[in-house]
Parts: structure tokens; sequence; C-alpha cells
């Protein structure tokens, strides 16, 4: 596969986890501020389906994606650069993951509760953990849509 064809299946699945990601964050955290358990169970449900058909692809795209383009470019994996791409994915995944995995539970929480019910303390403790673990995830992306920009210049740095 060529350059442009590689690097546009990355830019394209960079959108698509950047975007999902902040779009879903955004929604859940809005919903949950209103305290209402029937918005919370309908936006849960809708952003598990986003992730799964969006945000997963995605985050198995980035890096065989990214594999190809350094090929092509001929970018070392002892490159700085690829130290703090794999340092940064890694801190993404291990945040992301859970994320997932609470998004699932809030989703099943909310789908029990009927109009009218108030959230139960359990969904309000996994919140907690999903908006901590959300943080380091959300700025790992963002660091990784920055060097990946600034790749030629942090590419001169090697191990």
């Amino acid at each position: 596969m060529d350059y442009f064809t590689l690097k546009l299946i990355h830019i394209i699945s960079l959108t698509l986890l950047f975007g999902t990601g902040t779009a879903t964050a955004v929604l859940m955290a809005l919903s949950y501020r209103t305290g209402n358990s029937q918005i919370c169970k309908i936006t849960s449900r809708l952003v598990v389906t986003a992730d799964w058909f969006f945000t997963t692809p995605s985050f198995f795209v980035q890096p065989i994606s990214g594999y190809f383009l350094m090929k092509v470019m001929g970018i070392s994996f002892t490159s700085g650069w690829f130290v703090a791409v794999a340092v940064a994915y890694g801190i993404m995944a291990i945040a992301w993951f859970p994320v997932v995995w609470i998004q699932i539970r809030l989703r099943d929480i909310a789908a029990e509760l009927k109009p009218g019910d108030a959230l139960p303390a359990s969904y309000h403790r996994y919140m907690t953990w999903w908006r901590l673990l959300g943080v380091p995830a959300g700025l790992a992306v963002i660091f990784l849509t920055i060097i990946m920009v600034y790749k030629p210049w942090m590419s001169a740095f090697t191990l």
C-alpha cells in the first residue's frame, strides 16, 4: 500500500478515535449531570454502541496503520518519537479498556431503572472512576495527535 493511502487510513482512524471518544465522553458527562435515570439509560446504551462501532475498530487500526507508515517512512522503533508514541498509546490503552468496561456496567445498571428511579450509588461510583480514567485516556489521544504532526522533529532523537 502506498504512503498516501496508509496516511489517509491513519488520519481517518485517528479522527474516528478522537472524535467519537470526545463526543461520547461529552454526551455521557452531560447526561449524568441531568441526574435523570432515563436520559442516562438511553445515553449509556448509545455510547456503548458508538464505541463498539467506531472507537474500538479505530483503536486497533491506529497501531496497524502506524506500523506500516513507519516502515514506508523508514522510522526506527528505537526513535524517540516511537518511544513517545508507544508510551502514550500504552497509557491510553491502560485507561481506555477499563473505561469501556465501566460504560458497559453503567449501561447495564441504567437498563434496570424505571422512570422516576434515582441513579443508584453504584452508578455514581462507576461514573467517578469513568471520569478519573477518561482524563488520562483523552490526554494521551491529544498528545498522540500532537506528536503525529510534529513527527519529523521528534524522529531525529534515537535511543
